[in-house]
C-alpha cells in the first residue's frame, strides 16, 4: 500500500527585527549583507530599478504580518515590495478569506482526482497540466439546456387557458401531426401570442427561419447559470409531483412554486468533508502530510494563546507511499497562513498538486482558526491581473486585493472593472483616504550602527552624505511608522 504524508520544520532566531539596507555605492558587503539588494540597489544600468528590498537578517512574525499587509513579500530572507505604479505588470498583494470559502466545481474536481487515485489508483487520461481554476457556467449546467426548454414550454402549456387549449387540440386534428421538435420552435411565438391577447386560432407553428433571418428558435436562449440551476431543481420536483399538487407551496396571490415547503435544501459539502474523505481499507495508495520549522528569517514564537504550532517559517511535506513527492513553504503569522511557495515532482503533476496544496492550506488556516480567531486569513502573494498566470489567484473566492496606496483590503470584484481599463489602479474609492500608518515621525525610526541602537534623531547628527538622509526616509515611508520603531535598520 503506498501513503502521502506532511511534515513541518522551523528554525530559532533572535527576538528583534534586523534588516539591511544596501546603496548602489557600497562595493563589498560584509557577511550580513554579502547578497542583498536593496531599495533599488545594484543592478545593471539598462534594468529599471521595479522594486524595493532588504536583506532581512532576522523578524518577528508581527514585524513580518504589518510589511505584507504593506504590500512585501518575502523570497527567502529577502524581502521587497513591488513598486507598483513603475513595473510593467503591477503585482497586487491578495488574500482569500477561508472562512467563507467554497471550492469551485474545478476544485471539487481535482479532490476527486486525488481520491480516485488513493482509493483505486485511477490516473486521468489526457494532459498533465493543472486543471483550470474555475469555470463560469457548469458544464453539466449547460448540458441540461435543452431539456430544461421543454420544461419551460410543458409548463406554458399547463397554465393556458382550456379554450386556447382545446383550439390547439382542434388545430391538431385538422393538420398534420406535428413533431416533438416543432412544438420546441414554437415556444417564442406561443408566448407573444399569449400576451397580445390575439385569439387562440391564430396560434402557429414557426419552423427554423433561414440563416440571417432572425434568431434560431431550435437553439436554447442564452440564460444565466444561477437561473439554470433552480430550473433543474424545479424539473426534478416536476418529476416527483407529476399531478401538479401544489400542498405546501407559495403563499395565495404569488405564482405556484414547485420547492415543497419542508423540502430540504442539497447543503454543498464542506471543503474538509471533499479532502479528509474516508479511504477503502485496501486503498491502492496513502497519503501522509507533515510539518516542520524550516530556515527562514522569522522567528519561531510559541505563546499560550497561539496555534499549537506556533508561529514561524514552516515547510509542509507530501508524501506518498513512504516518497516525498512535494512540499508547500508556509509561513504562520498571527493573522494569516502565507504561501511562500511549493515544489512537487514533475512526476505526479497529473494530481495537479498546486490547486491540491492550495486547497490544504485554506483547510489548514481554518483549523488553526478554531484555536487562534484572529488567524482568519490565507494570503497567496501576488495577482498580476495583466499575466494570464497569475490571475488564477483571483478565482479562490472570497478574496480581496490591497490598496497600493492607502494599504486597505478592497473585495476583489470591486477591482477587476479598473483593472480591466489600467494596470495600475488605486482601489480605494475614497479620494481622501491616506495611509493611516505613513512615516509621519522619522526620527524614531531604529538604526543599528557600529554595534549600537539608536533612534534616526542621533544617527544623522553624525552623517553628511545627504544621499543617506534619502535612502533612510525612503526605508521609513515603505514599512510604516509601526515598523520603523521595532524594527532595527542596519547601517554600516
Amino acid at each position: 500500500m503506498l501513503s502521502l504524508e506532511v511534515r513541518i520544520m522551523k528554525t530559532k532566531w533572535k527576538n528583534a527585527s534586523s534588516v539591511e539596507l544596501n546603496g548602489e555605492n557600497q562595493q563589498n558587503a560584509n557577511s550580513f549583507c554579502e547578497v542583498i539588494t536593496v531599495l533599488g540597489g545594484r543592478r545593471p544600468r539598462s534594468t529599471p530599478n521595479t522594486d524595493s528590498g532588504m536583506w532581512a537578517h532576522s523578524m518577528t512574525v508581527q514585524d513580518y504580518q504589518d510589511l505584507i499587509d504593506r504590500g512585501w513579500r518575502r523570497s527567502g530572507k529577502y524581502v521587497y515590495k513591488p513598486v507598483m505604479n513603475q513595473t510593467c505588470c503591477p503585482q497586487y498583494t491578495i488574500r482569500c478569506r477561508p472562512l467563507q470559502f467554497q471550492p469551485s466545481k474545478s476544485h471539487k474536481k481535482v479532490l476527486k482526482k486525488m481520491l480516485k487515485f488513493l482509493a483505486k489508483g485511477e490516473i486521468p487520461k489526457g494532459s498533465c497540466k493543472d486543471e483550470p481554476m474555475d469555470s463560469t457556467v457548469d458544464d453539466a449546467v449547460v448540458g441540461d439546456f435543452a431539456l430544461i426548454n421543454k420544461l419551460d414550454i410543458q409548463c406554458d402549456l399547463k397554465t393556458l387557458s382550456d379554450d386556447l387549449k382545446e383550439s390547439l387540440e382542434s388545430e391538431g386534428k385538422n393538420s398534420k401531426k406535428e413533431e416533438p421538435h416543432e412544438l420546441l420552435q414554437s415556444q417564442d411565438f406561443v408566448g407573444e401570442k399569449l400576451a397580445s391577447g390575439e385569439p387562440s386560432h391564430s396560434v402557429k407553428v414557426h419552423t427554423v427561419p433561414k440563416p440571417g433571418k432572425g434568431a434560431d428558435l431550435s437553439k436554447p436562449p442564452c440564460r444565466k447559470a444561477k437561473e439554470i440551476r433552480k430550473e433543474r431543481k424545479r424539473l426534478k420536483l416536476m418529476q416527483q409531483n407529476p399531478a401538479g399538487e401544489h400542498e405546501g407551496f407559495q403563499a395565495q396571490g404569488q405564482p405556484p412554486s414547485l420547492f415543497p415547503a419542508k423540502a430540504k435544501s442539497n447543503q454543498p459539502k464542506a471543503l474538509e468533508d471533499l479532502i479528509f474523505e474516508s479511504l477503502p481499507e485496501n486503498a491502492s495508495h496513502k497519503l501522509e502530510f507533515t510539518r516542520f520549522l524550516c530556515t527562514s528569517p522569522l522567528e519561531a514564537e510559541t505563546p499560550p494563546n497561539g496555534p499549537d504550532c506556533g508561529y514561524g517559517s514552516f515547510h509542509q511535506q507530501y508524501w506518498l507511499d513512504g516518497k516525498i513527492i512535494a512540499v508547500g513553504v508556509i509561513d504562520i503569522l498571527p493573522n494569516c497562513v502565507s504561501s511562500v511557495y511549493l515544489y512537487y515532482d514533475p512526476d505526479y503533476s497529473f494530481l495537479s498538486l498546486g490547486v491540491y496544496s492550495a486547497l490544504r492550506e485554506i483547510a489548514f488556516t481554518r483549523q488553526l482558526h478554531e484555536k487562534t480567531s484572529q488567524l482568519s486569513y490565507y494570503y497567496m502573494g501576488f495577482y498580476i491581473h495583466s499575466c494570464p498566470k497569475m490571475k488564477y489567484k483571483g478565482q479562490y473566492r472570497p478574496s480581496d486585493l490591497l490598496c497600493p496606496e492607502t494599504y486597505v483590503w478592497v473585495p476583489i470584484e470591486q477591482c477587476l472593472p479598473s483593472l480591466e481599463n489600467s494596470k495600475y489602479c488605486r482601489f480605494n474609492q475614497d479620494p481622501e483616504a491616506v495611509d493611516e500608518d505613513r512615516s509621519t515621525e522619522p526620527d524614531r525610526l531604529q538604526v543599528f550602527h557600529k554595534r549600537a541602537i539608536m533612534p534616526y534623531r542621533v544617527y544623522k547628527k553624525h552623517q553628511k552624505d545627504p544621499s543617506e538622509e534619502a535612502a533612510v526616509l525612503q526605508y521609513a515611508s515603505l514599512v510604516g511608522q509601526k515598523c520603523s520603531e521595532r524594527m532595527l535598520l542596519f547601517r554600516n
